[in-house]
């Protein structure tokens, strides 16, 4: 797969238990394989990882090739995280949100409409009001799909329901659309060995800066104080952002909710219902 993606010979599968799979290709360069987990996936992928590079702010592997569901990146070189790093990373970060995106909910170029987070579907319906595209595009549509998988009870939707109507006052001062990462919890940024950070795996789209945030706070980041630090160095937030932080975790939890099950139903309703009492 890799020779006929990249147009190099591979010599030897070093991680094939897996996706992605790690192959040394004839001049010893390792990269990373991976197959797409739906119609569509590669495409999503590929276009966000490319969007990002294009603000160049965060540094990202870069794809070496790829068709309809295989791909072919960068193999990154980890190492322990380290507070430059981090303070350099938030940099990079406000730098990317600051790249910009047309409107909230749009695609990167070349990417498509229907596209993925993780194994979850992601649809990328352009809005020009943030928090009404943030209830009908990234918070009921996985309710309703939690509730019918039977993972969220009926009456637990309407906790999600009420914070939605609520929106409006809730979501803070307006917001330009950033150039979301869309994924970014801890297991999605690599510490690099040269010391710089890089970010795997996007559901890149056009969003709220502060879900970038709260989701590297969701899972627990490295250095997260040092991350935000350069972030604020960089672009300030605006007040208040700390008590939102809960608002732009239902997204992903709810997404966690749809994939993992009942698990994550409590965390999603506990972020709820502190959103509403805050």
């Amino acid at each position: 797969m890799a020779h006929r993606l990249t147009g190099r010979p591979a010599t030897e599968v070093r991680r094939s238990s897996a996706s992605p799979a790690e192959v040394l290709l004839d001049d010893g360069t390792p990269v990373m394989v991976k197959r797409g987990g739906g119609d569509g996936a590669v495409r999503a992928e590929v276009a966000g990882l490319r969007w990002l590079a294009a603000a160049d702010a965060v540094r990202v592997p870069a794809v070496l090739g790829h068709d309809a569901h295989w791909m072919v990146t960068e193999r990154v070189h980890t190492g322990p995280p380290d507070p430059e790093a981090a303070l350099r990373f938030g940099h990079a970060l406000a730098a990317l949100h600051a790249a910009g995106a047309p409107c909230f909910g749009s695609p990167p170029p070349d990417g498509p409409r229907d596209a993925f987070i993780g194994l979850a579907p992601m649809r990328n319906v352009p809005g020009s009001d943030w928090p009404h595209w943030y209830a009908e595009h990234r918070v009921l549509p996985y309710v309703r799909a939690a509730v019918d998988r039977g993972v969220l009870r009926p009456a637990e939707a309407t906790v999600f329901e009420r914070v939605c109507a609520r929106l409006p006052e809730l979501a803070g001062p307006a917001e330009p659309p950033a150039r979301l990462h869309g994924d970014l919890w801890n297991g999605n940024v690599l510490w690099g060995a040269d010391g710089e950070v890089r970010l795997i795996d996007p559901a890149a789209h056009g969003g709220h800066r502060e879900t970038d945030l709260a989701m590297l706070r969701l899972f627990g980041c490295s250095h997260l104080d040092r991350v935000l630090a350069g972030y604020r160095q960089t672009a300030p937030l605006a007040d208040g952002w700390r008590d939102r932080v809960a608002l732009h975790q239902l997204f992903p939890l709810l997404v966690h909710v749809v994939l993992f099950g009942r698990g994550y139903a409590e965390q999603a309703l506990a972020a709820a219902r502190g959103t509403l009492a805050g």
